[in-house]
């Protein structure tokens, strides 16, 4: 019971002092700093949106860890990295992105956020808070340009 107690304990420190220092960091440096968003990164990077996220926003990113894009059919990460597929892998990743800091504690059953791709996502929280059916796993990671919220599958736009 104690060292339960003793791990839970260490746990909530480790997550709340890398929420504070994410504070710190712009949403790509946090990301990067996560661990869990290697092919996110390097789709930002292959897409040119490094700037853009690195910029004032504030921005609020749905972010898929690595399991969800390995979770894609096979080929589908390495074909959306080609030079040649850049416009189609710049609307998914924006697809991700809405403009403003929308923390958990904003979200509402049923709402609808404008991307900054051009298209919506629909929250719905019965079962636990979801985008467009995927999980939120964890929200409300800060960053000094906005939010992250950790989803467990890659959003796709209508095309």
């Amino acid at each position: 019971m104690i060292r339960r107690t003793f791990i839970a304990l260490t746990a909530a420190a480790s997550l709340m002092s890398t929420a504070a220092f994410a504070a710190d960091k712009d949403i790509v440096d946090t990301a990067v700093g996560a661990g869990s968003f290697t092919t996110l990164v390097a789709a930002v990077q292959a897409a040119g949106l490094v700037d853009t996220l690195k910029g004032p926003g504030p921005f609020t990113v749905f972010a898929p860890t690595d399991e969800a894009f390995a979770a894609l059919p096979a080929g589908t990460v390495e074909d959306l990295l080609k030079p040649e597929n850049k416009d189609k892998l710049v609307s998914i990743l924006t697809y991700h992105v809405v403009s403003g800091k929308v923390m958990s504690t904003d979200l509402t059953e049923g709402m609808m956020a404008p991307t900054v791709q051009g298209g919506e996502i629909t929250i719905t929280l019965d079962g636990g808070a979801k985008v467009n059916g995927a999980n939120i796993t964890t929200a409300d990671i800060e960053a000094s340009n906005g939010v992250i919220h950790v989803i467990d599958k890659v959003l796709m736009p209508s095309m």
